[in-house]
């Protein structure tokens, strides 16, 4: 490691004060600094095309390109470059090119300036948030075996009444180019989070709102409701790695509480909530943070975090592997640790059976990659200890460096980045057995014993299986099936001037590839064998459209819910795969908020069905994808 002069030290500190300082004006004033001379647009665009665009425009993924950041707010881009998660990235840069480049991206506040919003709090009071009658759907999965399967009596939505289902109403997102959170319902509230950081508790039936809770970072974890002798609390995590517990009647913070200390620690996955624990899955940006051939990576460890839901106090924290130790030197010198990653990505799966919790792992970033990650991982509920891990794919090392000019920090591995991005579905066999389902990014989809130490049940294949392929964010399960969507996202080389394409880290001009991807298969829980498979429909000719179906299933019975990365949310009937209704969610919107808000592709979360309304996001850019902002809401008839 370099040596740092006093001198340095000094300039590196007042650095990061001072950037802390402007971040937070600009965060709370909403307005960049004026200067004597204004910076021409051309500098912006210089220093984003020499510092940016390798990744922006080079269909790296989770690096949203040029059209879609021009939908951040300037004040988010800001934090985000100086102290936020492209702190890492922007950290030579100095507040005037910070400046040039939100500039020349997103323009200045004042030139953003919209209208004042109408006001959209709600006039009634609203049903009692404890009355147990009302349906509801709580968390990730419904249970917290993650089923994501909704009983007749609470989803009150009939296969029948699917066909008729039309937009009831819809809620903007100011500011955002994602909506990745997934609703959850309560109380005849409906409690969702934000990229932008707000956390919304809205009215399930007309869209108003009751609260709002400003966490500062992106809220991309489903909220977990808990009820006790306190009330009804609210439960989420941050893009920052940090979980809350919110008065779910107020919106008012009860605690706040850090649960790892690694900087690159982040929540994705909703907390699982039994016996007044909370238990929190953490995964990390580190992956991306070493496309920096300066950063020493990697350190995190996946890990999940057991909290007192009352106080937020850290009962105990299991980690997927060990500490992280020096392993060599980086091409410029720099210090390498392994094993790490392992990140945990989805929801835990707790088994009161056996007073178990298990969990899907991440890769490892660097090699040597850990006998843990890409994995099924089982832990003692009270104590945090590793139980058992079963490894589905050996030796994946990865991080964003392996598809970028900057290779310094990929491991010479490089693996085929195979995740599990899918919570394990814990479900009961016709033979007394039970099984943990759960689909990977390579395709495969594994049925584990969880009594047997993770032994192997069954295993299938229904995709190909890449970085962004196989399946991707997560399954449903009724009494006999598993229903998966498959990704297999796929890219293709096209003409420079081709409209939609975009330059890869090869200078190669991609786009989506309209031909590639999609299709939902059901599968017999005890034997993994297919029972119907339903390709994706197809494309047609509409521009920059891709078939693969990434987003989480969704099912009630007699109906299965998939959406996809072409904006459309489609039902099967669960008996033979036929589409029986298909909306696309694509376009623009009016709002109950008066927000100016676009559907785009669904990714990451899957639809809701409680008290016969489906809630649903829109949007989520990623390498391409249609970005969007906003949450729509259907009943039958539109009533």
């Amino acid at each position: 490691m370099a040596r740092m002069t006093s001198t340095g030290r000094h300039r590196s500190g007042y650095t990061l004060f001072a950037r802390l300082l402007l971040a937070v004006g600009i965060l709370l004033t909403g307005v960049l600094p004026d200067h004597a001379e204004e910076a021409p647009s051309s500098r912006g665009e210089t220093l984003y095309r020499t510092r940016c665009s390798s990744c922006h425009e080079g269909g790296v993924a989770r690096a949203p390109d040029a059209k879609a950041l021009r939908q951040f707010r300037p004040e988010r881009m800001s934090f985000a470059l100086m102290f936020g998660m492209m702190s890492q990235q922007g950290r030579d840069l100095s507040q005037q090119e910070i400046q040039d480049i939100v500039r020349y991206l997103v323009g200045t506040p004042s030139e953003q300036q919209q209208q004042p919003l109408p006001d959209s709090t709600c006039g009634e009071r609203g049903p009692a948030l404890a009355d147990a009658s009302l349906p509801r759907w709580n968390g990730w999965g419904v249970d917290i075996a993650q089923h994501r399967f909704q009983p007749a009596v609470m989803a009150q939505l009939s296969p029948d009444d699917v066909p008729r289902l039309k937009l009831k109403w819809a809620f903007g997102f100011p500011g955002d180019t994602r909506a990745y959170a997934q609703p959850t319902v309560w109380g005849g509230r409906v409690f969702v989070g934000s990229a932008g950081g707000k956390v919304y508790a809205l009215d399930a039936r007309l869209g108003c709102q009751r609260w709002v809770f400003d966490a500062g970072f992106g809220v991309r974890t489903a909220i977990t409701i808990g009820e006790d002798e306190r009330g009804t609390t609210a439960y989420f995590g941050d893009q920052r790695g940090e979980a809350y517990a919110l008065d779910a009647e107020s919106g008012k913070l009860l605690w706040r509480r850090r649960v790892d200390a690694h900087a690159g620690a982040l929540i994705t996955g909703a907390p699982t909530l039994a016996n007044n624990v909370l238990y929190v899955p953490v995964s990390s940006i580190e992956e991306v943070l070493a496309i920096d051939p300066r950063y020493p990576c990697c350190t995190f460890r996946g890990l999940i975090a057991a909290l007192d839901a009352r106080t937020g106090e850290v009962l105990w924290r299991g980690y997927v592997s060990p500490p992280a130790q020096p392993i060599r030197l980086n091409e410029i010198g720099v210090q390498l640790f392994g094993p790490s990653g392992g990140a945990i990505w989805s929801s835990p799966t707790i088994d009161l059976k056996t007073n178990r919790i298990y969990a899907t792992t991440g890769d490892s970033y660097l090699d040597p990659a850990s006998t843990t990650s890409d994995a099924f991982v089982a832990f003692d509920l009270g104590t945090g200890r590793l139980a058992w891990s079963r490894q589905m794919t050996e030796g994946d090392a990865y991080n964003v460096a392996c598809g970028s000019q900057y290779r310094a920090n990929c491991p010479g591995t490089k693996g085929p980045d195979f995740d599990f991005g899918s919570s394990p579905i814990l479900v009961d066999l016709p033979d007394g057995r039970r099984a943990l389902v759960a689909g990977q990014k390579s395709g495969m989809v594994y049925a584990l014993d969880p009594d047997r130490d993770g032994a192997v049940i069954w295993q299938r294949r229904v995709g190909l299986g890449s970085t962004l392929g196989g399946v991707q964010w997560g399954s449903a399960a009724d009494d006999a099936n598993v229903y998966v969507a498959v990704s297999d996202v796929g890219l293709k080389a096209v003409p420079p001037d081709t409209a939609g394409a975009q330059k890869s880290v090869f200078g190669t001009p991609m786009k989506l590839d309209p031909s590639q991807g999609g299709g939902l298969y059901a599968m017999n829980q005890a034997t993994g064998e297919i029972v119907w498979h339903a390709a994706h429909p197809g494309c047609g000719d509409r521009p920059g459209c891709s078939p693969a179906q990434s987003a989480a299933v969704t099912a009630i019975p007699g109906v299965v819910f998939s959406g996809g990365l072409d904006g459309h949310l489609r039902a099967y009937a669960a008996k033979n795969g036929e589409i029986i209704w298909d909306v696309d969610t694509m376009r623009d919107y009016a709002t109950v908020n008066g927000v100016s808000a676009h559907g785009g592709s669904l990714d990451g979360p899957g639809p809701v069905i409680a008290g016969g309304i489906l809630y649903v996001n829109s949007g989520y850019t990623n390498y391409g994808t249609a970005p969007g902002n906003v949450l729509l809401a259907f009943s039958v008839d539109g009533q």
